[in-house]
This record gives structure tokens, C-alpha cells and sequence, in this order.
């Protein structure tokens, strides 16, 4: 089953935070789409529920050097 969660991120602030952000979770086996947007400050991440979960997804994204709210 597929999930959409969405994220509030902070510190991204230009194009290629929005691509290191889609790169590392793209890389994560279970995530099928991620949309960034660094003006919104919002992640959009559609995951197989059953492969990763939302945990997995946040460590990612501090992974990364960028904060969640």
C-alpha cells in the first residue's frame, strides 16, 4: 500500500537543497516519489508503507542536515 506524507523542512534555501533532499530519499528502497519545494519548506515523499515508514524517512531527511517541524 502506498502512503503520501508530507513534511515541513527547514534550512532548505535554494535548488540544490530541494535535489540533495530528492536524491537521499529517492535512494531509500520503498520511496517511489519525492517533491521538494524549498519556498514552501514543504517534502512531499509517496513510500510503500510496507517497505519504510515515516521514521525512516525523518532520519533521512536530518541525515541530510535539514530540520523537520
Amino acid at each position: 500500500m502506498t502512503e503520501t506524507a508530507i513534511f515541513t523542512v527547514t534550512g532548505m534555501k535554494c535548488g540544490g537543497c530541494e535535489t540533495n533532499v530528492i536524491e537521499k530519499l529517492t535512494a531509500l528502497d520503498g520511496v517511489i516519489k519525492v517533491i521538494a519545494d524549498c519556498k514552501a519548506n514543504h517534502v512531499s515523499v509517496e513510500f510503500e508503507a510496507e517497505k519504510i515508514d515515516i521514521e525512516d524517512l525523518e532520519d533521512e531527511i536530518t541525515a541530510a542536515g535539514f530540520g523537520l517541524e
